[in-house]
């Protein structure tokens, strides 16, 4: 199989992800932070290993800052009805977020209309993203986050997040960022960037298996916490602890799959994020170039040459986007995936909300050139 639908989870993973969960699983399997075994130790040593190289990967000062969630759809829910619910008061909660944003922050934000809270949409431009005057000029007295997605799950487009960081600082408006798309594949610096919020997977591009995931929240950031329970300290007390990580980190963690994703960690690492960045977009570049001519197709978001991920979305005049999935997946082995990506604001903004979606090509950094010169053969093949 040709795997080009990296945009919803990565595989391959490296192949020291496989041992190391493998062997936390068979060796290292206890509940860590319970116990005073060596088991129950070492696997607390793991989940605070990967807290560690995440923090230095997002330079993050405080590596308790960095709550372990399921995903990136848990870690924005934390945030965004963690800080509402919290803040709301009797002037309002607005909040600011774009025209191309995921469903993990578009329906939260929707589910909170029943409690007062307000948002305004900014405009997305398709190739070069949010412009960041549209954010200044949205801001209200009772605005009281901004949010946004890095890069868009659909189109590649990359927004301009140290520029919309500056404005909320200058305005004092928290602002969380939603790396579903960019974190493992391009440098993000939390402090430079302005960021207080960010919401990570641990599946896509930092290699690590699905079910984990993670939210930065910077110093001065109290959310409410959306679960209690056991965290292994101040049992005696009835209330949540106060301190980070254990507020909003009860029940027991997913510690091989905490594990792996601190391997994938390393792995990044071990690349460089600039190498990984350049090598997804000469793909991307190779893969753009490769169908631009083709006829009856249409590419949406940046094109070639333009700062873009490698998530790259495609049409046909003549064949629907599941039809087009079809035919690659039983003629030519190749995996992608076809509709509205969870994002159907975004499709909104490309105009494709209601023709079926587009077929979304997912480049990652272990695909090869073959595997892009494979897919653009097939679809010549298709088109003609």
């Amino acid at each position: 199989m040709i795997y080009l639908d990296n945009a919803a989870t990565s595989w391959p993973k490296p192949e020291s992800v496989y041992k190391v969960a493998d062997q936390v699983f068979r060796e290292e399997a206890g509940n860590p932070g319970r116990s005073g075994h060596a088991l129950s130790l070492v696997a607390r040593r793991r989940i605070e290993e990967t807290r560690l190289l995440l923090a230095k990967l997002f330079n993050v000062s405080k590596p308790e800052r960095i709550i372990f969630t399921m995903n990136t759809t848990d870690a924005l829910n934390l945030a965004i009805k963690g800080l509402a619910l919290k803040e709301i008061s009797a002037d309002g909660f607005h909040v600011i977020t774009t025209s191309m944003e995921h469903n993990s922050v578009t329906r939260p934000l929707e589910a909170l209309r029943r409690y007062g809270i307000e948002y305004t949409k900014a405009p997305v431009c398709p190739a070069n993203g949010v412009n960041t005057d549209d954010i200044k000029n949205a801001i209200r007295k009772n605005t009281k986050l901004v949010v946004c997605t890095h890069v868009s799950n659909v189109s590649g487009t990359v927004n301009p997040i140290a520029g919309i960081g500056t404005i909320c600082k200058n305005s004092n408006i928290p602002f969380l960022v939603d790396v579903a798309q960019s974190a493992g594949t391009m440098p993000i610096d939390v402090q430079a960037m302005g960021i207080d919020l960010l919401a990570f997977p641990g599946h896509k591009g930092l290699f690590g298996p699905q079910g984990t995931g993670g939210l930065y929240i910077g110093e001065g950031i109290d959310l409410l916490p959306l679960r209690e329970g056991g965290t292994g300290s101040h049992s005696e007390d009835y209330g949540q602890p106060a301190e980070l990580p254990d507020r909003y980190e009860s029940g027991t963690m997913n510690t091989a799959g905490i594990a792996a994703l601190g391997e994938g960690t390393r792995f990044i690492m071990s690349q460089g994020l600039e190498t990984i960045e350049a090598r997804e977009a000469e793909l991307a570049n190779r893969f753009i170039n490769g169908i631009c001519e083709l006829p009856g197709l249409k590419c949406y978001g940046p094109p070639a040459g333009m700062l873009r991920k490698g998530i790259i979305s495609i049409n046909s005049d003549k064949l629907s986007p599941m039809e087009l999935a079809v035919i690659l997946e039983n003629s030519f082995n190749i995996a992608v995936r076809p509709g509205l990506h969870c994002a159907p604001d975004a499709h909104g903004t490309l105009g494709t909300l209601h023709s079926g979606g587009t077929l979304r090509i997912g480049i990652g950094y272990l695909n090869t050139e073959e595997d892009i010169d494979k897919c653009i053969e097939a679809l010549s093949a298709i088109s003609k």
